[in-house]
């Protein structure tokens, strides 16, 4: 009887190993990193508007908590976790549940919308298990992916898949997210922030986004780009803005045909600043730019919600046609100079300010922009620029330069007693 149970033991045991694949093997490695992330917002109605420039904002007495959930990893065992901007922006309360069950609270090191992620922080005692953020400069389309996170509460789910594209672009309302990884590993509403994987255990993206139409069809944020926008959030709390010194247009067909470029795809210089990291590149005006590091620039919108995502100080590999060549270009940007901000407020909105008591006074208006069309006046006060208070000129140039890239403005404007939302274009 005893032999027959040293059996059958035996048999289980091999049959077991045999079972443990290169999933499992994951799983067991990376899974006790995934953290699930639980939010709650306090929503206040603070203005209602009537007409479209003549707007009267009230504030208003309702508040109401929504809660929130989603996923997060760790990816130092000091408690320091990534997750998407999206999952704990504007939470008033933000706690997170290990996986040996305890629930602490996070504090935000930093976050940024345009890239979607955040970093957070969780003060226990002893080092937690963490996950290696890898690289996604060697991904293969068709080469096996996994995904753990929360989907809908549903704590440490593991979907498997495979890498279905690469240098995706993606819409979300008046906003452009590129350079995503598609993944046919199933991720739902809550999945967001967690770890897609390699084989070897290794984060090779932050799971970011879905088609609610679709099925299958995820997106998750290259390992590359965390790791820069990681880097940049931990060391400063924010995204530095980064210059590169030149504009872009659309190419046209006629366009392209004189430039001798005969695709559909790429985005035409238009200027380049002197002493600028472009210039200093040797980009020059006329140029193609038909690559940034290993995916292809589709148009000139692209191209400039790419720029959103470049860090200053860390090197942009760039493909460029110019008179029958295509060349390799590395460009490394560098932090937006304050200077050029006042310009840039003159050339594109039309509006000179200045520090005023808590707002930014309008000073003058050029005609025939936008802003003259609307009826803004000098007297008129800033006070939010795409719903960041600009209280100071720090913080107004600040606003500004995070606005770079984007096709228009959100102001709030106090005349007198009342105050206005406007739209301007950028």
């Amino acid at each position: 009887m005893t032999h027959a149970l040293v059996l059958c033991l035996s048999l289980v045991t091999g049959d077991l190993a045999s079972r443990r694949s290169t999933v499992v093997q994951v799983v067991d490695k990376v899974s006790p990193a995934v953290v699930y992330i639980g939010t709650v917002q306090l929503v206040e109605q603070r203005f209602r508007g009537r007409t479209v420039f003549d707007d009267f904002f009230a504030p208003q007495d309702e508040r109401r908590a929504v809660e929130g959930l989603g996923s997060g990893v760790i990816i130092d065992p000091s408690g320091v976790i990534v997750t998407n901007d999206h999952v704990i922006r504007g939470a008033s309360e933000i706690h997170v549940v290990l996986a040996d069950g305890r629930q602490v609270d996070a504090e935000v090191i930093g976050s940024d919308s345009d890239n979607d992620l955040a970093v957070l922080k969780v003060n226990v005692k002893g080092a937690l298990p963490s996950a290696k953020l890898g690289t996604s400069s060697d991904l293969m389309i068709g080469e096996t992916v996994v995904a753990i996170g929360s989907p809908l509460g549903l704590k440490k789910t593991v979907t498997v898949g495979v890498v279905s594209a690469l240098g995706r672009t993606i819409h979300n309302d008046d906003r452009v997210f590129n350079d995503f990884i598609q993944t046919d590993a199933s991720i739902n509403p809550g999945n967001s922030g967690g770890p897609l994987l390699n084989v070897d255990g290794e984060i090779i993206g932050i799971n970011s986004a879905i088609i609610a139409t679709a099925q299958n069809i995820g997106f998750a944020i290259p390992a590359d780009k965390v790791k820069r926008i990681v880097s940049e959030l931990t060391q400063f709390g924010k995204v530095r803005p980064a210059w590169l010194g030149f504009d872009v247009q659309p190419l046209s067909l006629e366009l392209a045909k004189r430039l001798g470029w005969d695709r559909t795809f790429g985005a035409v210089i238009t200027n380049v600043e002197e002493s600028s990291p472009a210039a200093e590149a040797g980009l020059q005006r006329g140029d193609i730019v038909t690559q940034v590091a290993t995916t292809q620039v589709e148009d000139a919108d692209d191209l400039k919600s790419r720029f959103r995502s470049f860090v200053a100080k860390t090197p942009v590999a760039l493909k460029v046609f110019r008179g029958g060549q295509t060349l390799e270009v590395t460009v490394t940007p560098v932090e937006f100079p304050t200077r050029l901000v006042d310009a840039t407020v003159w050339d594109r909105l039309g509006l000179r300010v200045k520090a005023g008591p808590g707002g930014m006074p309008i000073t003058s208006v050029r005609p025939g922009t936008a802003a003259a069309r609307v009826g803004l006046e000098p007297g008129d006060v800033i006070l939010k620029v795409n719903n960041a208070p600009v209280g100071t000129s720090e913080l107004f140039r600040e606003a500004i330069i995070h606005a770079r890239g984007k096709p228009s403005v959100l102001l709030l404007v106090r005349r007198g007693q009342r105050g206005y939302y406007l739209t301007l274009p950028f």
